[in-house]
């Protein structure tokens, strides 16, 4: 662009009559004029912006002092990421826009749970919503989203006084509320993302199961309303969410099949478990038409009286489903059937948790659990009838028919 020279020109005014010339300029992009009253004076004044111009440009001398040092210090600051002042203008435009129309982290909480119910997840999944991301919107209430930051996160919940895997379960959820406020364009920059939220370890424990004979105790000692939840879940490893939704109307006697639903299932997904000869035995005396399996109300404490009178002190985590799961690979040597029936996407998490915890010899035991056979009834006859009954009783060994009517009578 080419410059014009600044020039000096004649000046008259009655009002200022000793001021004879005038030099226009601009400077920090406004029109400047300054005054004098020999034309020397102007021409020196006139010499030295034209100087000043030709050093640094038309650009540089119209800039304010202050602003030309501060967009040389923030290159400065910028250029060993290779970003220019306008990167750094436009990123810092774009956060405070999504400030704005960002949300506060309680109405985020409040969003998702509204959103996740119409999505038609299960009530377990909303109540952990609830519960965990609670105590996140409490930490940071009143804080827009879009200013949390990756290491307030972080800090966050290291803070939390939980095992390893808990924690992990809370971070789970942040990452999902935060992937729902970047779709909502409550963030512009997701700070859970893979790489910048730490998880903890978790050092991989064998699963806790029932021996043969606490399994056996368990069932003798259940009650007609607690026994089919202990039957099931240690012959046919439902979970225990999955057990307190199931009904009696997909219980199968005929094709021997446990229907688990979509929509009682923690995978969403539908399976059939098939029911093992003893657990038929177990559940046909106590089985209904329809109903729950698991009795609504007061169940806990049903569950505490019947582990306390089978006499079993440490109850393992999960303990009727991890039983089913090491027993079943143990004794039907089949990883694919038994991911199936316990509805794992593959035989990949039954070898890392349930391989070799049980010996054949005590899974064949295990299996062979079935409820003690009714006792024989003492029919009162009359002489006629024994008699009857005598006549039709094949002869099949040698004594006298005498001494046989005598042991009869005995």
């Amino acid at each position: 662009m080419r410059q014009r020279k600044i020039k000096v020109r004649k000046y008259s005014d009655s009002n200022r009559p000793h001021l004879k010339f005038v030099v226009g300029y601009r400077e920090a992009g406004n029109r400047k004029r300054t005054f004098f009253e020999t034309k020397e004076a102007a021409s020196s004044f006139a010499a030295f912006k034209n100087a000043e111009r030709q050093r640094n440009g038309i650009e540089h001398s119209e800039f304010p002092t202050p602003l030309r040092v501060m967009a040389q210090n923030a290159l400065d600051l910028l250029k060993p990421f290779g970003k220019t002042i306008m990167d750094a203008a436009q990123h810092y435009a774009a956060h405070l826009k999504a400030c704005e129309r960002s949300c506060t982290a309680t109405q985020l909480v409040s969003e998702l749970l509204a959103a996740k119910k119409a999505d038609g997840v299960s009530k377990r999944h909303l109540r952990d919503i609830r519960i965990r991301l609670g105590k996140f919107a409490e930490a940071f209430n009143g804080r827009m989203v879009a200013t949390i930051t990756s290491k307030e996160i972080n800090d966050w919940l290291r803070s939390l006084p939980f095992a390893p895997l808990t924690r992990n379960h809370y971070r789970q959820l942040v990452v999902q509320a935060f992937k729902f406020a970047v779709g909502a364009n409550y963030v512009t920059d997701n700070p859970t993302s893979e790489k910048k939220i730490a998880k903890a370890k978790v050092v991989s424990k064998t699963a806790g199961i029932l021996t043969v004979s606490e399994a056996a105790r368990l069932l003798e000692a259940a009650t007609p309303e607690a026994l089919p939840y202990f039957a099931i879940g240690l012959f046919a490893g439902l979970r225990a969410a999955e057990l307190e939704r199931l009904d009696w109307s997909e219980i199968d006697f005929e094709s021997n099949l446990i229907q688990v639903k979509a929509e009682k299932a923690k995978t969403a997904q539908r399976r059939f478990v098939t029911m093992q000869p003893n657990l038929r035995d177990w559940l046909l005396p106590v089985s209904q038409h329809k109903g729950n399996v698991t009795p609504a109300n007061g169940f806990r404490q049903l569950f505490e009286q019947t582990r306390e009178a089978a006499g079993i002190t440490d109850w393992p985590d999960n303990a009727l489903r991890h039983s089913f799961a090491s027993y079943h690979l143990a004794h039907f040597k089949n990883a694919a059937s038994t991911a199936l029936e316990c509805g794992h996407h593959d035989s990949r998490i039954t070898f890392k948790h349930y391989r070799e915890l049980v010996r054949p010899k005590e899974a064949a035991h295990y299996w062979s659990i079935k409820p003690a056979p009714p006792e024989a009834k003492v029919m009162q006859m009359s002489n006629a009838e024994r008699k009857e009954h005598l006549r039709t009783v094949p002869i099949v060994h040698a004594e006298p028919l005498s001494d046989f009517l005598k042991r009869q009578r005995r």
